[in-house]
């Protein structure tokens, strides 16, 4: 039966060492002498996704602040004894790109510094889309639309995977790994990493995936120093280095030297504790800072890795604010922001700020319209922070909705806004800088070609 079986059918059920999948080893085992035959890229890059999970309301991260405009925003959310957030308490920032004036959520104060020197940046009302879409098009039934276009999951798995007419198993972090791994010539060590368990974002069609904790070791239990543990240790790497006439087992063994392999690499990076990074974190002591420090830590060891592409995920969740969501919007953004600013500042420290692009994503954009119990409702088009060096920051990308409730960008009388910008285009931009070739880009993002540009211009 083991000789019926295709070696990446068998690979897919099994796992080794709580670090690589068997599709990871497969990858590296397989693929490595091809990739040898490439030389790697010259200079380093990194992408790091951070999903907000639960659909964030954007809609009080990103605020207008001129008074007519404001005017409509907190009059939708209710005033003063709702959901819109005081005009005296935004943090005042105007886009380069125009005259109007917004406004950041208080909580992100942090970040402030960031858009003064040009190094964050906006885009505005993206979302999951088949197509462009109009509010005309919209009950034309003859026009495209995502599937399930409220639901989390759905939402979830299409902003993840860039394909929203359809269901996908790989996602556009994963794709993009598949067409760039040449450009880390015969590096073995899977591009894309997750501080932040399985994701669809990651998964690619040859995958090449690292899972690692936000916190502790990375490696196998039950072992230490002691001279029969490490007796025990050396007696179970002797066994996986036997030869198999058995397929399955073969298998088994190479997954399992190759998770041996990674923590052995791994584990000294990530539970060191005296980086020259440590200290950024200090104020950033939350999940999502442990995540973005360990990514932190991974770039600043990027020689010993050996790679020259990275692509990373990491979460928070929390961000269903049906009710009480000015409390719990102080209490995410206020993880959320500290993290991403020392995540900044160690990129400044480590001199690869302008080679390490971090953006968010997000299930989908809320209602602008407040909803009872303090919260907001599902929506579609929503805000989104693009970070780093090579961004063209402190300034605004694609088109802030009108704020009018049933006005043009308004799918309902709600402010579900209609999104003016893809996935597929936000995206492909980043792609794009992080080296996808113009003619794998439709291999990476299916539906591409449905939009008249696929360079939303925020990358340097």
């Amino acid at each position: 039966m083991a000789h019926i079986i295709t070696r990446r059918r068998m690979l897919k059920g099994i796992s080794g060492a709580g670090a690589l999948t068997a599709v990871n080893a497969l990858q590296i085992l397989g693929l490595s002498n091809a990739l040898a035959q490439t030389a790697p890229a010259s200079d380093y890059k990194a992408l790091v996704c951070v999903f907000l999970f639960g659909g964030n309301d954007a809609n009080n991260l990103i605020v207008p602040n001129d008074t007519a405009t404001y005017g409509l925003y907190s009059t939708a959310r209710g005033g003063a004894t709702g959901i819109a957030i005081p005009q005296t308490e935004l943090i005042s920032i105007t886009p380069k790109s125009g005259a109007a004036v917004y406004g950041f959520h208080p909580q992100l104060a942090p970040l402030k510094s960031v858009w003064d020197v040009g190094k964050l940046a906006v885009m505005c009302n993206i979302g999951t889309l088949v197509e462009p879409l109009s509010k005309a098009d919209y009950s034309n039934v003859k026009k495209a639309k995502p599937e399930q276009l409220f639901s989390h999951a759905d939402q979830q798995n299409q902003w993840q995977a860039s394909i929203s007419a359809d269901f996908s198993r790989t996602g556009w972090g994963g794709r993009m790994a598949d067409v760039t791994g040449k450009l880390n010539g015969a590096a073995v060590f899977p591009m894309v990493t997750s501080i932040a368990g399985s994701s669809l974002f990651t998964a690619g069609v040859t995958p090449r995936v690292v899972a690692i904790p936000s916190t502790g070791s990375f490696g196998l239990n039950g072992f230490n120093n002691a001279a029969p543990s490490q007796a025990r240790l050396n007696a179970l790497k002797a066994l996986s280095n036997l030869d198999s006439s058995n397929d399955f087992v073969r298998e088994a063994d190479d997954v399992l030297a190759q998770g041996l392999g990674a923590s052995d690499l791994l584990n000294p990076i990530i539970t060191s504790t005296n980086t020259t990074i440590t200290p950024l974190f200090i104020n950033a002591k939350t999940s999502i800072g442990n995540q973005l420090q360990q990514v932190a830590k991974l770039i600043e060891a990027r020689a010993t890795i050996g790679l020259k592409r990275q692509i990373f995920f990491v979460s928070i969740g929390g961000f269903d604010t049906h009710t009480n969501e000015l409390n719990t919007h102080n209490n995410l953004y206020g993880q959320v922001a500290p993290a991403l600013k020392a995540f900044y500042d160690a990129t400044v420290q480590m001199g690869v700020a302008n080679q390490v692009t971090t953006f968010t994503m997000t299930d989908f954009g809320r209602t602008l319209k407040q909803a009872s119990g303090g919260g907001s409702d599902h929506g579609w088009g929503n805000h989104q922070l693009m970070m780093g060096g090579a961004v063209k920051g402190g300034d605004f990308y694609g088109k802030f909705p009108n704020q009018t409730l049933g006005g043009p960008d308004d799918l309902s009388t709600n402010g579900r806004f209609i999104p003016t910008t893809s996935v597929d285009q936000y995206g492909a931009t980043l792609a794009k800088w992080f080296g996808v070739a113009a003619s794998d880009l439709a291999t990476v993002f299916p539906n591409i070609g449905r939009f008249s540009n696929a360079d939303l211009g925020f990358l340097a």
